[in-house]
């Protein structure tokens, strides 16, 4: 310990820095309160993981959360993964390493030198194709729906594609850390049960039964952007629905449904393997059963039908969503990387290159001003100056971000497993992001200072930045692990590319994770990486 503090300390810190501790010393945030709403933890985190993965959830049948979130909680597909909203696009491009970074300079040290190549676009998560909610049908996964054709930047030889969102899908993992969600922070604190916002005005409270009333109840619970994230893309026209689907309409769906009644669970899967099939697809248990055994009584006890038809477990579903999905969230905590073994006192958890990179990322880079404390993040709870920050990854008109075009400072754990990298999913590789810090950013901003490294100090930042990776992520260990998905990946013609992952239980692959960098440069298609986007996909897709 004597050593860790003195270590730090001898380095000296940027001003407004947080000195950086192992994520082991901090605890998720307690949402309180929520005991009033909850009874049973652990079958909150069943609730939450199945409705994480469930493909059953979007509008489609196909897309669910995990579609945008199965890569080390990030996205790892390469086609028709392109939207630029302020341009002409390429819709349904396949990415190679040639076209990265989007902004591409003679020299790379030098923010000055001549630009090669300089692109708007951004690299997303394809989501749903663009279609009008017309129903569902009980007992169907695939909702009812009619094309609506008036996007028609993402149509390719007359053909619909999907749309892509126009930000790059951060990792879920450690995000419950983060005091607002989402790259602007769009997503409140406070979660009003309803909406991202967390504005009373928003939401129309819970529906409780109360003496043999059912009345309105507002919702607001501190500590839970996690929850207010949740609710967002799950009704997003782009992201998991078709336009005009309502929370209503979406639990009378999934109330009818066998909870991952596609995909296969893993016997030892470590959450939900008690609920597996014995190699069947979907679990043994109801989402009313996993609902009525997580939630208190008073949110879906009531027999009669109200408010057009519709169960009160129907009507509070976007409450059991949210608070479902933060549960099962805030498990996913990577904390034992290299780093947070080092700064608990095991002097041999770095090599003496990682110990480089974390003196230079300390000093010279300055790094730790926006992504310093246990978080690796100015975002998190523990505070920091640096929140939203100004980039510089483009010009402040093409993306206001939080304002000013600032984005979130994002923790950097697994860093190595999660490109493309910034908001715009403009770079490809560490060694791009060490060069686009180093020449102090691409367009005007904050605080983003230039600084001088030789090849052997940039191999040390890049060494450091891997160091910050856990291996129970980069092998999908508990509780990492997770239900089979298939993922779209772009379409020849009028057919979609489907991809399939396998399910993976608590003892995780034998192989890693392959790397954004290793897909982009084919390495790993051998089995020798995990999720190399090469197995086809057996799910029975409606």
């Amino acid at each position: 310990m004597l050593f860790r503090f003195g270590f730090v300390i001898a380095l000296g810190l940027a001003v407004g820095a947080q000195p950086l501790r192992s994520l082991k010393t901090l605890a998720v945030p307690a949402t309180p309160g929520l005991e009033g709403y909850v009874r049973d933890r652990d079958a909150l985190v069943a609730l939450g993981k199945a409705f994480f993965w469930d493909m059953q959830a979007g509008s489609d049948g196909r897309t669910s959360c995990a579609t945008c979130h199965f890569h080390a909680g990030a996205d790892h597909r390469v086609q028709n993964q392109i939207a630029d909203p302020n341009n002409v696009f390429p819709a349904n491009l396949r990415l190679t390493m040639d076209v990265f970074p989007l902004r591409q300079l003679a020299d790379p040290g030098n923010r000055a030198s001549t630009v090669l190549r300089d692109s708007a676009m951004r690299v997303g998560s394809a989501g749903t194709f663009r279609r009008l909610f017309k129903g569902v049908v009980p007992g169907e996964a695939a909702e009812l729906g009619e094309e609506a054709l008036d996007h028609p930047e993402f149509m390719v030889g007359g053909l619909p594609v999907r749309r892509v969102t126009v930000r790059n899908t951060p990792s879920v993992i450690n995000a419950a850390y983060y005091q607002r969600g989402f790259w602007d922070g769009r997503a409140a604190r406070i979660f009003n049960g309803f909406t991202p916002s967390g504005v009373a005005a928003d939401a129309p409270g819970a529906l409780v039964l109360r003496d043999g009333r059912l009345v309105r109840e507002a919702v607001r619970l501190d500590a839970a952007s996690l929850a207010s994230q949740a609710v967002g893309p799950i009704l997003d026209h782009l992201e998991m629905s078709y336009g005009g689907r309502t929370w209503q309409e979406l639990g009378r769906k999934m109330f009818s449904l066998r909870p991952l009644g596609l995909q296969r669970v893993a016997a030892d899967d470590s959450v939900l393997g008690r609920y597996a099939r014995g190699g069947e697809r979907g679990l043994v248990i109801g989402y009313l059963e996993l609902v009525r055994a997580a939630f208190q009584p008073v949110y879906w006890e009531a027999t009669e039908l109200v408010e057009g038809g519709y169960s009160q477990a129907d009507v509070n579903f976007p409450l059991f969503w949210g608070l479902a999905l933060q549960a099962y969230q805030s498990t996913l905590v990577s904390n034992d990387s290299p780093l947070d073994r080092f700064l608990d006192g095991d002097t041999a958890a770095l090599t003496a290159q990682e110990r480089e990179g974390l003196q230079l990322f300390q000093t010279t880079g300055r790094c730790t001003t926006c992504h310093g404390g246990a978080e690796l993040s100015g975002a998190g709870f523990t505070g920091g100056r640096r929140a939203f920050q100004r980039t510089g990854v483009r010009d402040a008109g093409e993306d206001a971000g939080s304002g000013g075009g600032s984005f979130k400072s994002v923790g950097l754990r697994n860093i190595e497993l999660t490109g493309p990298y910034f908001h715009n999913g403009g770079m490809a590789t560490l060694e791009q992001l060490v060069d686009f810090y180093a020449r102090g950013g691409d367009f005007a901003n904050g605080a983003i200072r230039s600084f001088t490294v030789t090849p052997s100090q940039k191999a040390a930042l890049v060494a450091f930045l891997r160091a910050l990776t856990d291996e129970r992520v980069r092998y999908e260990r508990a509780p990492f692990d997770h239900p089979e998905l298939c993922v779209p990946m772009g379409q020849e013609g009028a057919v979609e590319n489907w991809v399939g992952l396998g399910a993976v239980g608590a003892a995780g692959n034998a192989a890693p994770l392959q790397t954004f960098e290793e897909l982009l440069r084919g390495v790993g298609g051998d089995g020798s990486r995990a999720n190399a986007m090469t197995e086809a996909c057996t799910a029975p897709l409606p």
